[in-house]
């Protein structure tokens, strides 16, 4: 796994981890990597200062998996879980139509986009990493 500092053309700084370069160049090639404060597609590596793994390389994969989980976790404890009615529930709260609450859910990349650009406030969570 490769850890990259990004940033976008509007100067917003973010983290990305990608399994190698290669995987990166491909993914902005194809308009995947975006990002999450403003949506924009432009996005490149910022600087950065290399880290070298003293030991236990093979311990970086499952310490990743084991903290997106707890994220994952703890983000489902102080959410409601409203499935893929999240892109309407969250313009109804947004609108004032819906009780504020804080809420998870399914959206496609074109809703979570749509939602971003109307200024809708929303933070993707990852997936769990496929086990190798």
């Amino acid at each position: 796994m490769v850890h990259y500092t990004l940033v976008c053309d509007e100067g917003h700084q973010f983290d990305g981890w990608f399994r190698d370069s290669e995987t990166f160049e491909k993914q902005v090639e194809q308009h995947l990597v975006v990002c999450p404060f403003c949506a924009s597609e432009k996005v490149t590596r910022g600087v950065m200062a290399p880290h070298v793994a003293r030991s236990g390389r093979e311990e970086a994969p499952a310490r990743l998996r084991q903290m997106i989980k707890e994220l994952r976790e703890h983000v489902a404890a102080g959410t409601e879980d409203v499935g893929d009615r999240f892109p309407d529930e969250a313009r109804a709260i947004e609108d004032g139509e819906a009780e504020r609450r804080p809420i998870r859910g399914r959206a496609t990349f074109e809703e979570a986009k749509a939602l971003l650009e109307d200024g809708i406030e929303i933070l993707p969570l990852p997936d769990l990493p496929q086990d190798n």
